[in-house]
């Protein structure tokens, strides 16, 4: 039934260009002619010649490019300013409302990106023979929550807060309230010494006892123990020792509470794919302020000293606290549903193989009245991807298409965990194993404070994690095609931003993909409403865009599949 609605709503937003036919989807052109040939009919241009490349053997080249020649020149010269500015002005346009994911917002995306993929001459690559691929997810978040202390109620993301995913329903009134130092319950030293906690709510300071040095008496050097680092360890010490919640005092929660997009992103509901509803296995957990944790335990100067107290003698100062808490929490989830977005320009004499092309194409959404258009993030992503395509189709046409067949996929959830790819990863369309590639575009629309003074650049990430061949692949394309720099600063998995691990690409990755990771690095109108199209240089995305077909290109079109001679890394 819900894939039935989904398909309804997706004809109302293209019309009759989406037909239902004895349970199969296809797409109809303005002439009236379906995109899903008839049984028995080819689908392959000029006359029903299956398409060939144009390029030749490439086994002398040693970057394992192909020497330029006409066809691919000319289809590169369709990447336009013109056309990179009109996809960006629907995909960043109000009409579309932050495209968030589930939203009739990313759905009309959705609808945009098809018939341009349609327009473009590829063939839908998604579910039985239609451009998408649906997919089921649940949205979970905070109902009422309420946590008094006493007579005093607390409000919550004004003085506290927690994440639902670590917190499950609970409603109880009058708890005894227990003082448990740091939180720690080592071998060497534990705050629960003398302490029974059972069926209470204990109180805990966040970090660990430092001496007067500035060293942790833990680990008796400047570095922080796992109790500090993984903050599972702390809740799970008060799970195993019969706690109902635990309540941690923050020295940076004050200051989070005041970042708006902090606060917004734990009152939206969080988003997953379908499936049931998993319990947090530890007892509740919620983050205060130091002037509300001093209020539990009697003053913040007492609180202080406690605390000061441990970290100069590493002695435990649990006690009970005369403070009786109440706290009842309850969440709510509701399903709706998503799509990828599939178009493939069919392989040749590789036809067994599958080079992928992707980028997110939701967003945010709104916030009351403002709506976050995500221009940079990532409907430049979006329309680089679109250009390719039409690049590609272009030389198809013309009889110069690509040995291994180009998979273009758009994907949405990604602003909530990579829901999309996740989803394609776990049942993909086309075999993993016959996937050589996926170039991943997320943000290449605009120019970092470190490139304002040369703009002509990219960051790269992960070109060489899984296949040194592909970077040098890549490498190659730069050199002899495109005049735009290679930059590599965020091109390790140790890079404290995890750029690898935030985009599409790292789901492909995971399963033995080589992949390239292309952004621009990030600036001030990030996940704000204030990231529109008029602040990207269209110079400088056309340039980009150019490159990654050029590179695309090169994989499609050599002998062999770019070697995988890395580590595969499933976090």
């Amino acid at each position: 039934m819900r894939h039935t609605q989904h398909l309804l709503i997706l004809w109302a937003l293209m019309g009759p260009m989406l037909l239902h036919a004895q349970g199969k989807t296809t797409f109809q052109t303005s002439y009236g002619m379906s995109a899903k040939a008839p049984e028995g009919l080819s689908m392959s241009p000029a006359g029903g010649q299956h398409a060939m490349t144009a390029s030749g053997d490439n086994s002398t080249q040693p970057n394992g490019d192909l020497p330029p020649d006409s066809s691919r020149m000319a289809a590169s010269g369709s990447i336009t300013e013109a056309d990179c500015l009109a996809h960006l002005k629907v995909l960043a346009g109000d009409s579309l409302e932050g495209r968030e994911t589930g939203t009739p917002g990313q759905q009309k995306a959705a609808a945009y990106i098809a018939r341009q993929f349609h327009a473009f001459g590829l063939k839908p690559a998604g579910e039985d023979g239609g451009w998408f691929q649906p997919f089921g997810l649940v949205k979970r978040g905070w109902g009422d929550v309420s946590f008094k202390a006493g007579d005093t109620e607390y409000g919550f993301l004004e003085d506290y807060f927690g994440w639902p995913g670590s917190n499950n329903e609970v409603d109880f009134e009058n708890a005894e309230l227990v003082f448990a130092g740091y939180g720690i319950d080592d071998a060497q030293y534990s705050d629960y010494e003398g302490l029974d906690v059972k069926g209470k709510v204990v109180l805990i300071h966040g970090g660990e006892p430092q001496d007067k040095d500035g060293n942790y008496h833990l680990t008796g050097t400047a570095e922080r123990s796992n109790w500090t680092t993984d903050w599972q360890a702390k809740v799970k010490a008060a799970t195993e020792r019969g706690a109902i919640a635990l309540i941690t005092v923050s020295n940076s929660a004050e200051r989070q509470l005041e970042v708006k997009s902090f606060v917004n992103y734990l009152r939206n509901p969080e988003m997953e794919l379908a499936g049931p509803s998993e319990p947090s296995p530890f007892c509740n957990v919620l983050y205060t302020t130091p002037r509300i944790g001093g209020e539990l335990f009697g003053s913040a100067k007492k609180l202080e000293k406690a605390i000061a107290k441990i970290d100069k003698k590493l002695s435990p100062q649990g006690r009970e606290l005369d403070m009786p808490i109440s706290l009842r929490i309850e969440k709510f989830e509701s399903a709706l549903l998503s799509e990828n977005v599939l178009g493939m320009i069919p392989g040749s004499d590789r036809a067994d193989e599958y080079v992928f092309v992707t980028a997110h194409y939701d967003h945010l959404g709104k916030s009351g009245e403002l709506i976050y258009n995500g221009a940079d993030d990532d409907a430049s992503g979006t329309t680089a991807l679109l250009e390719v395509a039409e690049a590609m189709g272009q030389a198809y046409r013309t009889g110069n298409g690509p040995r291994r067949n180009v998979v273009f996929m758009t994907v949405s959830g990604e602003e909530k965990g990579l829901l999309g790819s996740e989803f394609y990863s776990e049942h993909p369309i086309y075999p993993m194993e016959h996937t050589v590639a996926d170039l991943n575009i997320d943000m290449v629309g605009r120019v970092d404070e470190e490139h304002a003074e040369t703009p002509m650049y990219v960051y790269l990430i992960g070109s060489d994690f899984l296949s040194s061949e592909l970077h040098e692949i890549s490498e190659g394309v730069a050199r002899q095609f495109s005049d735009v720099a290679l930059d590599y600063t965020y091109n390790t998995k140790d890079d404290p931003n995890r750029y690898y691990y935030r985009s599409d690409h790292y789901n492909f990755a995971r399963h033995g993909v080589p992949v390239i990771f292309y952004m621009d690095g990030g600036h001030e109108d990030y996940h704000q409403p204030t990231d529109t199209y008029d602040k990207i240089p269209l110079d400088v995305l056309a340039a980009r865009t150019k490159l990654i077909f050029h590179t695309l290109w090169a994989v499609a079109n050599r002998d062999a599949r770019p070697m995988v001679d890395g580590e595969v890394d499933d976090e």
